[in-house]
């Protein structure tokens, strides 16, 4: 976890962020709900201390009172948008149990489009992003994988949902026949024959920017080095 930078640690593990109050006028709750309204509709950087506080009504002034700058009001707006990590207890085996978790990962950030992008770095952490790491190293409890390659596992799913979460993402929008790239790659076939191939022969493989090939491979991996372990024991 990030070395706390501005409070942000401060804010995300305080009880002020779960206190009821009777009719608040104002709440970091209340703050993060509006930043994040602003941020599903008109992108993260149109998020300001200004613009939140004249949507509620407020002045920015006020706002300082329960956050003191944009990074840390983004950090209470990630650990609020994602929500209690999904509890898989009940579902039964590890992959399956790791399908479930990249469904709901994906179901998040496609309500929150901006999660991507700000949920990398060394940074402050709250409670709620912390437990759905934790939830997905949990999809392998029970297997006869280290602790290590657990955790190592969850990163990789996170990250390729990630790099498949939007074709805007570099490397894996252009690569078919019928964007502007991908015709003009196709007229200059020759130059770039392997690709063009490829991108002949894409199918339905990147309709989905190759999230389901990749999580197959992911998962098979994952299932040789198990049943490796097993043969081994």
């Amino acid at each position: 976890m990030a070395t706390d930078e501005g409070g942000a640690l401060g804010l995300l593990w305080s009880q002020q962020r779960t206190e009821k109050q009777a009719r608040p006028s104002l709440s970091l709750d209340l703050i993060a709900r509006a930043a994040i309204e602003i941020a599903d509709n008109d992108g993260i950087a149109a998020v300001s201390m200004q613009r939140v506080a004249g949507d509620l009504g407020f002045t920015k002034m006020s706002l300082y009172r329960y956050v003191t700058s944009k990074a840390e009001l983004t950090a209470v707006m990630i650990d609020t948008a994602v929500g209690e990590p999904p509890d898989l207890k009940q579902v039964t085996g590890w992959r399956p149990r790791m399908e479930e978790f990249t469904r709901l990962l994906a179901e998040t950030w496609s309500r929150h489009p901006w999660l991507p992008m700000v949920t990398t770095g060394n940074r402050p952490m709250g409670p709620n992003e912390i437990g759905w790491i934790d939830s997905a190293v949990s999809t392998l409890s029970g297997t006869n994988l280290t602790g290590g390659e657990r955790l190592a596992a969850a990163f990789l799913l996170f990250a390729h949902v990630r790099n498949t979460q939007s074709a805007a993402v570099a490397g894996t929008g252009p690569w078919t026949t019928d964007t502007t790239m991908g015709g003009l790659i196709a007229r200059h076939g020759a130059r770039f024959p392997d690709l063009s191939q490829a991108m002949a022969e894409t199918g339905d493989v990147l309709d989905d920017n190759g999230r389901r090939f990749g999580l197959d491979r992911i998962f098979d991996g994952i299932a040789t080095l198990i049943a490796q372990r097993e043969g081994q024991a």
